[in-house]
């Protein structure tokens, strides 16, 4: 009998052994069963994610598979032969064979192949079913506009005057973006659209022109924003831009109350209540707030547009709950945060999308460098001279307080800095257990320039704008991920001052780490910075799975398959969208099973 034996060998007591082998016989029995269940090594393995948890080894797993696939027998095939031929693929049951027990190495990839681009063929047939269904049934309130108020002319609506009174001219990104959202506003069905632009690159702009033209049509406007920083942000910037329009404004003649509404947990009963009643009764034409608008008790007069501000970090329900309260509102979700276009695909592909790639004139690009902790006191008598010039300063921390990964904490590091390293300066401390009002306190002062200098956590990531602000020192730059670190990037850089980025890590850091911070000097390129960041991390987790859910990929990857996506996206775009083809899409969605189809009426949300 010949065998093999597969396992960790060493000595025992001066004799060799092997415990709990892997045993093969490969020859000298005659029973077939035996030879059957055993082979396993004269074979092309395939490695599976074995379980501690659940007790299961690689080698267990890949026996349940042999067994389940010889049990199978031929696999029924959701696409028919015409597709196979046309498109180059295997049929199923080839393509399970082939990845799990495949006979040469040859077979793998046409194998993966079919697999690949079945996961992403039932992830666009959900997004264009949804976008069809949608279309055929939801109708909306038309928010039409003329010409003079498009170009910016003179006229007595809202738009028109909010146009011609801003002090800066619209670039030539906004203009294109904006043309493409008062078309979708001035349309029969509501429009969904994903607008994407590095920060300071004027989303804020293009959304209150949007909102605007909701409310010169008899509608309300809702943003939704992650934190109450970011909403008191907004609420103080969009009420700047408006100026005497967020008073009153005529419409028809008639005297109309557009004024904005905030609406935060923070607010004390009296301004909660005022609040609640404006959007009631439509007196707020705006209403801008946290999570607090999702509550039950929130009504509105006429909602017809939801803003979605960093809408990566709402969930499907919760921008649900708030279209609900409007009768097939518009939306518009926006982000900061570049996505890849392959991924913006696979995340939103149900969504337009529209991208301002350029920066208003006179912004200039913050400078970054890589410095490790034996250059402090240099870094240190850097912030000086800039304070010293009447500049402002960040200086970031990754944790609140010590912990056992011997970090730096904000609270004991700005106790030291006020003490020790800048005793003549003003300094502040930003953090996210701080109750809402001292949050918004100190960022208050700090803008009011009270404080020259700001400790913070990632606290400040989104939604704080302080143009004198030109320097930011991130400690521990290297726990950081990409896109964190571009956003905290994107605080300062906002006037026309030269402004100056920071990295704080050891030189000799390696890998990913070192990557990133490489990454982050070399460009401040924010869809560069993304690809980068996509490539390190999955589609899974570029922007975390517990906020945004998994994207339910097994063997797919769109940065890797954008080919097969966009194979993919054409052929189910063709499929949901000719009533010839009813037939075909019945016999694919009918092999698809119930888990898809639960994933397809949740995905309905947008």
């Amino acid at each position: 009998t010949e065998a093999i034996f597969w396992g960790k060998a060493g000595e025992y007591r001066g004799k060799r052994q092997m415990v709990n082998p892997v045993v093969d016989v490969v020859a000298g029995v005659d029973d077939d069963d035996v030879l059957g269940q055993a082979r396993r090594t004269l074979r092309i393995l395939p490695i599976y994610p074995a379980s501690a948890k659940a007790g299961l080894t690689s080698w267990e797993i890949g026996r349940f598979v042999d067994d389940a696939l010889r049990r199978a027998g031929e696999l029924v095939d959701p696409l028919p032969e015409r597709w196979l031929a046309e498109l180059g693929l295997w049929p199923r049951t080839a393509a399970m064979r082939g990845i799990h027990t495949p006979d040469s190495i040859d077979q793998v990839e046409p194998a993966q192949r079919r697999l690949v681009f079945d996961e992403l063929l039932r992830l666009q047939l959900e997004v264009f079913m949804r976008r069809h269904a949608f279309e055929s049934s939801a109708r909306t309130l038309r928010h039409s506009v003329s010409p003079l108020e498009v170009t910016g002319g003179r006229g007595g609506t809202l738009v028109a005057r909010f146009l011609a009174g801003l002090p800066f001219e619209l670039t030539n990104a906004q203009r294109r973006a904006l043309a493409l959202i008062v078309a979708d506003l001035a349309g029969p069905f509501p429009m969904h659209r994903l607008l994407q632009g590095e920060v300071g690159s004027g989303k804020t702009v293009i959304a209150v022109r949007a909102m605007l033209q909701v409310v010169d049509g008899g509608g309300q406007a809702a943003l939704l924003a992650p934190t109450e920083v970011l909403a008191q942000q907004h609420y103080r910037s969009i009420s700047a831009l408006l100026g005497p329009l967020a008073q009153a404004g005529q419409l028809g003649g008639a005297e109309r109350a557009t004024r904005l509404a905030l609406l935060t947990g923070s607010l004390g009963a009296a301004a909660r209540r005022k609040a609640m009643l404006d959007a009631a009764g439509g007196a707020a034409g705006i209403v801008i707030g946290t999570h607090a608008l999702l509550g039950k008790s929130i009504k509105f007069a006429d909602l017809g547009l939801v803003v979605v501000d960093e809408q990566h970090r709402f969930g499907v329900l919760q921008r649900k709950r708030l279209m609900d309260k409007g009768a097939s509102p518009h939306v518009l979700v926006m982000t900061a945060t570049p996505i890849p276009r392959t991924l913006a695909l696979t995340l939103y592909g149900d969504l337009d999308l529209s991208v301002i790639d350029e920066m208003p004139p006179g912004r200039t690009p913050v400078q970054t460098r890589w410095n490790a902790e034996e250059q402090l006191p240099g870094v240190w008598e850097f912030l000086r001279r800039e304070i010293g010039q009447g500049r402002q300063a960040y200086i970031i921390y990754p944790v609140i307080e010590e912990s056992k990964q011997e970090l730096k904490a904000a609270t004991a590091e700005y106790e030291r800095l006020s003490r020790d390293v800048f005793p003549n300066l003003r300094i502040g401390l930003l953090h996210g257990r701080l109750p809402s009002e001292e949050k918004e306190d100190v960022m208050e002062r700090f803008r009011r320039r009270d404080f020259q200098m700001l400790v913070a956590t990632t606290v400040i990531e989104v939604g704080v704008d302080v143009p004198n602000a030109t320097v930011m020192v991130i400690e521990h730059a290297d726990r950081f991920g990409l896109a964190q670190l571009h956003q905290l990037r994107g605080r300062i850089g906002r006037g026309t001052e030269k402004s100056s980025c920071i990295l704080l890590a050891p030189k000799n850091i390696m890998g990913d780490a070192r990557e990133r911070i490489e990454t982050m000097v070399a460009t401040t390129n924010g869809f560069e910075i993304a690809e980068r960041d996509l490539k390190q991390r999955g589609p899974g987790e570029f922007f975390g799975t517990r906020q945004h859910g998994d994207l339910a990929f097994h063997v797919a990857h769109p940065l890797r398959d954008h080919k097969l996506l966009e194979l993919a996206r054409t052929e189910a775009f063709a499929l949901s969208h000719n009533p010839a083809r009813a037939e075909e899409l019945r016999k694919i969605t009918a092999q698809l099973g119930p888990e898809w189809f639960n994933r397809y009426r949740l995905a309905a949300v947008g």
